[in-house]
């Protein structure tokens, strides 16, 4: 999964429950992608994704390189535990069941903040013809592509699967849109609203310059691997914690993003300042109190 690609965002609302539901139009978008290997000790292996683009000014040229830090994957073999989405914007630390642990992977999502996204057990099933990874049904938090422009569900009921191809790897997802009621529990009239079919192409290229995001992974993976070990914590401390609000709509993860490009731009990193600045933001602008379980 780890190199240099192209990537497609391909979104399709395939079914309405609802009939007074208007259909809703079809997500598409691509960028040059850099996937990083940021560890590997065989049974956890984490990928950072990183975009890498270039665009066409009015005058025809093309602009400086534009870095942005996208999303991060985890990969526990055997993982006795995961992070899951209880809507809210609440997660809670909840065991795999022991009978269900025996070769699987659980795949952990993390936002471009690394904070929580959802995470997902399954099974790496070997063919002759392609590898593929299928996950559980998991609840996640609505993507920027919908809160952006949908306000009348609150939670994506979904599964992934990844496959291996000769050219790079393929990531689907078949999601439920699900509209929460009272005490955060799915409303009792037609809680689901639709379902959606969504293909992430992962095409791997050559030519493209990624230097500007192995610069921008290089120099500030210290401090993100500081702001994990905070998540940690958290999570340690407080098997259930919620957000103050959604990290891409309440705009939570700018601070992280303008000391990370201090670092880009020059700055010494040092630890104990930037563990003093993650614990401070943490706990001023994201954590919040948490709701009454569903």
């Amino acid at each position: 999964m780890a190199g240099p690609y192209r990537v497609s965002f391909d979104f399709l609302e395939v079914l309405r429950f609802d009939p007074a539901l208007k259909p809703d139009a079809p997500y598409q978008s691509w960028g040059t992608e850099q996937v990083f290997v940021s560890e590997d000790r065989g049974d956890f292996i984490a990928l950072q994704h990183i975009l890498v683009m270039r665009v066409q000014m009015q005058d025809g040229q093309v602009s400086e390189p534009i870095v942005v830090r996208h999303w991060r994957q985890e990969w526990r073999y055997e993982a006795d535990s995961l992070l899951a989405y209880e809507g809210r914007n609440t997660w809670v630390r909840r065991p795999v069941p022991a009978g269900e642990r025996s070769g699987s992977w659980v795949q952990s999502v993390l936002q471009v903040d690394d904070s929580p996204r959802y995470a997902a057990r399954g099974r790496w099933q070997h063919g002759d013809s392609f590898s593929t990874w299928i996950g559980d049904e998991t609840w996640r938090p609505l993507p920027r592509r919908e809160f952006s422009v949908r306000s009348d569900y609150q939670v994506l009921v979904g599964s992934n699967r990844h496959t291996i191809t000769p050219g790079g790897w393929v990531q689907e997802e078949n999601n439920l849109k699900l509209a929460l009621g009272d005490g955060g529990r799915p409303r009792a009239t037609l809680p689901y609203l639709a379902r959606e079919y969504g293909v992430a192409r992962y095409e791997r290229i050559t030519g493209h310059d990624f230097s500007a995001g192995q610069t921008y992974f290089e120099r500030t993976e210290p401090f993100w691997a500081e702001v994990r070990a905070a998540w940690r914590r958290i999570g340690s401390a407080q098997p259930r914690f919620a957000l103050r609000a959604p990290v891409d709509q309440g705009g939570l993860f700018a601070p992280f993003f303008e000391y990370a490009e201090g670092l880009v731009e020059g700055k010494r990193f040092d630890v104990d300042d930037a563990r003093r600045f993650i614990d401070r933001t943490l706990a001023e602008r994201y954590l919040a109190g948490l709701p009454a379980p569903p």
